[in-house]
C-alpha cells in the first residue's frame, strides 16, 4: 500500500457526518444586541476565528514538513487561554482554566491526529479520534453545566461537526486536494462563527444586566 493511500485510510476513520449548527437548534435563538452584546459577539468571534486559523496554519505547516508546524502549535495553545479568560469574568477564574485546559487537549490530540495520519499508523488515528470525541463530549457537558442556554445536544452537534469539517480539511491538504482544502475551510470558518454566537447569544440571556447598554 502507498504512502498517499495510507494516509487516506486513516483519516477516512474519523470522517463523520455533517451535522447542523443553526442557531435555532435546541432552543439556541440569536438574541437582540445592545451594544455591549455586539462587542461580546465581536469579541468571540475573534477568539475562535483565531482558533480554526491557527487550526489551519499547523496543519499546513505539519502537512508540508515545515519548521514553523511548532510555533504554530504553541499559538493554537494561547488561543485555547485566550478563550477560557474571556469566560472567567462570567463563570469564575476555576471555570476559565478548566475551559483552557479541555481546549487544550482538543488542540494536542489534533496534533496527535495528523501526526499519526502522516505516519499511516491507523490504530494511532483509531486511538485519537477516541479521544477527540471523548473531549467533545467533555466540553459539551462543561458548558452545558455552566449555562442553562447551551444545551448539551446543541453544542455537542456543533462541536462533532467542527471535527468533522477539521478532518476533511487535513485529508484534503495531506492529498493534495487544494480546491477542496480552500473550500472546506470556507466551511469551518463559517460554522465557527456559528458556534461563537451560541456561546455569545448563551451569555447574554443568562446575564442579561450586564448587556442592557
Amino acid at each position: 500500500m502507498t504512502r498517499p493511500t495510507r494516509l487516506v485510510l486513516a483519516l477516512s476513520l474519523v470522517s463523520l457526518a455533517g451535522c447542523s449548527s443553526a442557531m435555532t437548534a435546541g432552543g439556541m435563538a440569536p438574541v437582540t444586541q445592545s451594544p455591549s452584546s455586539a462587542q461580546l459577539h465581536d469579541a468571540m468571534r475573534k477568539l475562535w476565528s483565531d482558533h480554526v486559523v491557527w487550526t489551519r496554519l499547523y496543519i499546513i505547516a505539519a502537512a508540508a514538513n515545515d519548521a514553523s508546524a511548532p510555533t504554530a502549535a504553541a499559538r493554537l495553545m494561547r488561543n485555547q487561554e485566550d478563550i477560557g479568560n474571556a469566560i472567567a469574568p462570567y463563570y469564575g477564574a476555576a471555570a476559565g482554566t478548566k475551559l483552557t485546559d479541555l481546549l487544550k487537549q482538543h488542540i494536542q490530540i489534533a496534533v496527535d491526529l495528523v501526526a499519526a495520519a502522516k505516519a499511516g499508523d491507523n490504530a494511532k488515528v483509531a486511538d485519537a479520534d477516541r479521544r477527540w470525541h471523548a473531549n467533545a463530549n467533555d466540553l459539551a457537558t462543561f458548558l452545558s453545566g455552566a449555562n442553562p442556554n447551551w444545551p448539551k445536544a446543541t453544542l455537542l452537534a456543533m462541536l462533532n461537526q467542527h471535527l468533522a469539517l477539521t478532518t476533511q480539511e487535513a485529508t484534503a491538504r495531506l492529498q493534495g486536494r487544494w480546491a477542496d482544502d480552500a473550500s472546506t475551510f470556507d466551511s469551518i470558518f463559517n460554522q465557527i462563527l456559528g458556534m461563537a454566537d451560541a456561546l455569545s447569544d448563551g451569555i447574554v440571556k443568562q446575564f442579561p444586566a450586564r448587556f442592557t447598554t
